[in-house]
C-alpha cells in the first residue's frame, strides 16, 4: 500500500549534503514538514532556507548522531516545532577506508559509533513516541557494501552487515506495534563520500537515488537493493572466491 507524505512530519539524519539533503529537498516537495540533523549549522540552514523559499515546511537542528544526547535533544527540538515524527530516515554515515599496515582502529571505531549506533541512537530518539501512537515509519540507509565486503572496505561493509542484521530483527517486532521499517540498501551514489573513488559502476546521482528512495519509502519496502545491476553483482559476489576478489 503506498502512502502520501501529505502533511507527515520526517527526519533526516545526515541531511547537510549528498542523499540525505536531496531526499530532504524531494520529501518537502511531497507536502511533508521536514526535519533537520547534521553536524554543519551553515549547511543546514542554508538547505532550509532553500526549502522554506520553495513553500516547504522546516526546522533544522546541528547534532553529532555518534552522540546519543545531542541527537535525542535535536530530534526533541524538531518535534517540538514540526510535530511528531512520522518518518525517520537515518542516513547519516561515514566511509573511512581500512588499512592493515597498522590496523586503524580508531577509524574503524568511529565507522561504528557513527553508521551503527548513529542508526540506534536515532531510533530510540523516535521509537517511544511510535509505540505510543501505534504507528511510524523508521529507514536507514545501509548500502550493499552490506553483502559483501571488499578489500580496503572492511570496517564499513561491517557496520552496513550490522545496520541490516539489526533492522531485520527489528522489523518484525515493530510491525506487530504498528511501525513499518525500511532498510535501504544503495549502489554507487555521487556524494561527497564518494568523490575519490575512481572506480563506481552503474553509478547514480544523489538526486536519482533520492528519487527512488522516495518511492520506496512510499511503499513501505522492507528492503530496497539499487540499481539492480549493482544489486545483483554484490549478491552473487558474496559466491565469488577469494582470488577473483582479489584481482578485481
Amino acid at each position: 500500500m503506498k502512502r502520501s507524505f501529505v502533511d507527515r512530519a520526517a527526519v533526516i539524519t545526515g541531511a547537510s549534503s549528498g542523499i540525505g539533503r536531496e531526499l530532504a529537498k524531494a520529501l518537502a516537495r511531497e507536502g511533508c514538514r521536514v526535519g533537520l540533523v547534521a553536524r554543519r549549522q551553515a549547511l543546514l540552514d542554508e538547505l532550509a532556507g532553500a526549502i522554506r523559499q520553495a513553500g516547504g515546511t522546516v526546522a533544522a537542528a546541528a547534532a553529532d548522531v555518534g552522540d546519543r544526547e545531542q541527537i535525542r535533544q535535536a530530534i526533541a527540538g524538531i518535534a517540538a516545532t514540526i510535530g511528531p515524527i512520522d518518518l525517520l530516515v537515518a542516513n547519516a554515515g561515514v566511509g573511512i577506508n581500512s588499512t592493515i599496515e597498522p590496523v586503524n582502529v580508531e577509524a574503524a571505531e568511529q565507522t561504528f559509533q557513527i553508521n551503527v549506533l548513529g542508526v540506534i541512537y536515532a531510533i530510540d530518539a523516535v521509537l517511544p513516541a511510535m509505540l505510543a501512537r501505534g504507528n511510524g515509519h523508521i529507514a536507514a540507509i545501509s548500502s550493499l557494501a552490506a553483502y559483501r565486503s571488499l578489500p580496503g572496505i572492511e570496517a564499513y561493509a561491517a557496520s552496513k552487515a550490522a545496520v541490516n542484521a539489526y533492522l531485520d530483527g527489528f522489523r518484525i517486532r515493530a510491525r506487530k506495534r504498528g511501525i513499518a521499517v525500511t532498510t535501504i540498501c544503495p549502489g554507487y551514489v555521487h556524494t561527497p563520500m564518494t568523490a575519490n573513488n575512481t572506480s563506481m559502476p552503474f553509478v547514480l546521482t544523489a538526486e536519482d537515488a533520492a528519487a527512488r528512495i522516495v518511492r520506496a519509502l512510499r511503499g513501505r519496502r522492507k528492503i530496497y537493493n539499487f540499481p539492480w545491476p549493482t544489486a545483483m553483482l554484490a549478491k552473487l559476489g558474496r559466491w565469488a572466491p577469494d582470488w577473483l576478489i582479489a584481482a578485481m
